[in-house]
Order: structure tokens, then sequence, then C-alpha cells
């Protein structure tokens, strides 16, 4: 009795997609000015975002610069709302309310551009 011959399919043949690797931990720093539309937008387009594609795995810390406007300088932030992505390196800055997903996963590095 002859073994039967095992044959890939086509698809097993093709070259695979590279996965993006996404780190352990990530530290985001959302700076804002106040309770503003803008600023409450982008706390929920963030919320939004890191649950979908950080699931459990980072960190949000809000300052309000109305509230300690000496943070600013240190941080070198000109607009708000700006988010900081402190953790994984290298540190990123995303100014706007984030509601353009695409490009905000871009700059989070979580999507190629394209």
């Amino acid at each position: 009795m002859m073994a039967a011959k095992k044959t890939s399919s086509p698809r097993s043949r093709l070259p695979k997609k590279p996965v993006m690797q996404t780190p352990e931990k990530w530290e985001l720093r959302l700076y804002v000015a106040g309770q503003t539309q803008k600023s409450l937008r982008a706390f929920a387009n963030l919320n939004v975002l890191c649950e979908k594609h950080l699931q459990g795995r980072y960190r949000i810390e809000v300052i309000d610069l109305l509230e300690h406007p000496h943070l600013a300088r240190g941080a070198q932030i000109v607009a708000v709302p700006t988010l900081v992505v402190n953790l994984p390196e290298p540190v990123r800055k995303i100014i706007g309310d984030l509601s353009d997903t695409e490009r905000v996963l871009v700059g989070l590095a979580l999507q190629q551009v394209g």
C-alpha cells in the first residue's frame, strides 16, 4: 500500500504578512487644558482606541495644564490636547482630539502607513 503524498495548499506557499509586535506596557499621557469638548473627545477616543488595540496593557495619565501649567514646559507641550507616548520608546507626540483613528494608529506604530 502506498502512502498518500502530502501536498501543500496554494495558501501555505504565500509569504506571510509581518505581524506588528506590540510591547507589554504602554504609558500614555494626555495633556489637556480643562474639560473642553475637544479634551473630553480626545480622552474618549483614546479610551476606545486603547481598549480595542492594547487590551489592558496601557496606563493613561491625564494632565490638566490649567491646574499644572509648569508641566507644559518640561514636556514641551505647545498645543492641547496632546498625547505623549512615553513607553514604548521612542517617545512620540500626537496633537489633536485623536479622532483620526488611522493617523493615531500610525503615530502609535500599531499600523503601517498605507
